[in-house]
């Protein structure tokens, strides 16, 4: 593996108008943390949650979360090391395959 990466999901409490009958932001990040967990065991990296209505103090974060507003995008927003690899239904297979980019390698090709 190259590097721990950075997994960062935007997101909010209020479900996107849009994306009625899917799980909150909040509910798909914990669904993303356990699932790439379980692909990539003992490889580590790093996934945090960004609510875009109370962004933490961290610049980036603060204008991505801004971003996400004004440009009225599906939310939750995943990001790979700042690459948007999902959005309002992330999926898997894309994340995945972002992260195999890093040098992650799955528990079953190992």
């Amino acid at each position: 593996m190259k590097k721990k990466i950075e997994i960062t999901i935007y997101g909010t409490e209020q479900l996107c108008p849009s994306c009625v009958n899917l799980p909150s932001s909040k509910e798909t990040y914990e669904w993303l943390e356990a699932a790439i967990s379980r692909k990539y065991p003992d490889q580590p990296f790093r996934i945090s949650y960004v609510d875009i209505q109370a962004p933490p103090n961290d610049e980036k974060k603060r204008e991505f979360a801004q971003k996400v507003m004004e440009e009225e995008m599906f939310y939750p927003v995943v990001l790979v090391e700042d690459r948007i690899v999902g959005e309002g239904n992330p999926k898997l297979k894309t994340i995945y395959s972002e992260m195999e980019k890093y040098g992650y390698i799955a528990r079953e090709k190992q």
